[in-house]
C-alpha cells in the first residue's frame, strides 16, 4: 500500500460536478493499493497516518497529530500510485489491484483509518472521475510505502 499524506487547511472531492466530501483542517490521504497488501498493511498504515507529528503546536513545531488536532481526513483511492514507469513513455499500472480485490482493501482501511481517527472519515467514490481540490498547508506532503516498514 502506498500512501501520499497532505496536510490541508481544506480539502474537497467532486464527482459529476457534485461536491462528495469536504473538510477544512485536517489530512488528504491518496491511496495506492497492490494484491499483496494485507490487513497487517491496513492496520499500520491507518494508525501511522493518524499519528503522524505533522500539525504545528503552539511554538510552531511539527508535534501534534491529525487526531490530536481533532482534524479531518479524506481518503482517496489512486491506483496511478502504482505506476512503473521504467520502460517507455506510457505508465503500467500492472501492480495496481483490481477493483474486486482493491474495493475491499480500500473499504477496510475506511474503517479502519475511521476507528484509529475516533470519528468517520470522508472518501472519494473508487473508480470515479474525481476532481480533488486541496490548499496544501505548508506544505507537507509524506510518502508512505507499507513494503518499507522498516
Amino acid at each position: 500500500m502506498i500512501a501520499v499524506i497532505q496536510r490541508v487547511s481544506e480539502a474537497s472531492v467532486t464527482v459529476e460536478g457534485v461536491i462528495k466530501s469536504q473538510i477544512q483542517k485536517g489530512l488528504l490521504v491518496l491511496l495506492g493499493i497492490e494484491d499483496d497488501d494485507t490487513n497487517e498493511d491496513i492496520d499500520w498504515l491507518a494508525n501511522k497516518i493518524v499519528n503522524l507529528r505533522i500539525f504545528n503546536d503552539v511554538e510552531g513545531v511539527m508535534n501534534v497529530s491529525v487526531k490530536d488536532n481533532n482534524g479531518d481526513i479524506i481518503v482517496v483511492s489512486q491506483f496511478t500510485l502504482h505506476a512503473s514507469t521504467k520502460k517507455g513513455n506510457r505508465p503500467s499500472y500492472i501492480k495496481a489491484s483490481k477493483p474486486e480485490v482493491a474495493i475491499p482493501l480500500y473499504e477496510k482501511f475506511v474503517t479502519t483509518i475511521s476507528g484509529d481517527l475516533g470519528k468517520p472519515v470522508q472518501t472519494g467514490e473508487f473508480g470515479a472521475d474525481m476532481q480533488v481540490r486541496l490548499l496544501n498547508d505548508g506544505p507537507v506532503t509524506i510518502v508512505i510505502d507499507t513494503k518499507n516498514k522498516v
